[in-house]
């Protein structure tokens, strides 16, 4: 067991109330954790932050083991971004697309017309995700909320991050959609052994998508632990 994330006596101001701020967390490479009591701007900047695209005002943040102040260049900073999927209702989908095309784009955007290995790769991720085959070849934007949060899911995994991030990953979902998603998640991270950190406010999805799961005191940065609910 490693870490793959370490924060540690974190700021940063990003125009909320008051600065993000967070004291120690450390994510190791075989975990499932989730970090509640973090608004949808404040688990964006936390994002950002984790994979080097902004850097703490304080503090320090190392991933896979290295400090992302080290991060010198843009090659070296793609290097890392490519170590995490997100999770995001930000990640834009092409609603006159299909699933399987939407999909596809990680892998290429030659989709029109979609290539036969493609699809391949693009029904491997469907399946791994639970988007039923009765919606591949239907527009984007024909999907219910959760099958759209599946694409999203794919999108994530499909250039074999080693660290998932979720960021409010249920915004759009309905409450009975939350915990099927939740067993959605953990079983591609299950299957693939890749850890994931879910930011949010879902104590109902945390708890059923994480093993670790904190809440976050935003005034003084501490995290403290919550009892998990099991959900058969």
């Amino acid at each position: 067991m490693s870490a793959v994330v370490e924060l540690s006596h974190l700021s940063k101001n990003y125009g909320g109330l008051r600065p993000l701020r967070l004291d120690r967390f450390l994510l190791s490479d075989d975990e499932q954790a989730a970090i509640l009591g973090v608004d949808r701007a404040a688990a964006e900047t936390l994002i950002n932050l984790i994979t080097g695209a902004t850097l703490p005002d304080t503090g320090e943040v190392r991933v896979f083991g290295r400090p992302t102040a080290e991060i010198t260049d843009s090659a070296d900073w793609l290097g890392v971004v490519d170590r995490f999927g997100i999770l995001t209702e930000r990640a834009v989908l092409l609603d006159s697309l299909t699933a399987i095309q939407n999909l596809a784009m990680p892998f290429s955007l030659e989709i029109e017309p979609l290539a036969d290995d493609l699809r391949a790769k693009a029904i491997a991720l469907a399946r791994e995700v639970g988007l039923s085959e009765a919606g591949w070849d239907c527009p984007a934007g024909s999907l219910d909320a959760l099958d759209r949060a599946r694409l999203r899911f794919g999108r994530a995994l499909a250039l074999s991050p080693s660290v998932l991030l979720l960021e409010h990953a249920t915004a759009a979902l309905e409450r009975p959609s939350v915990i099927v998603f939740a067993r959605d998640i953990r079983r591609a991270a299950a299957g693939r052994a890749i850890a994931t950190l879910t930011l949010g406010a879902d104590a109902d999805f945390a708890t059923a998508v994480a093993d670790r799961v904190l809440t976050l005191d935003p005034a003084t940065g501490k995290l403290a632990a919550r009892r998990r609910r099991w959900f058969m």
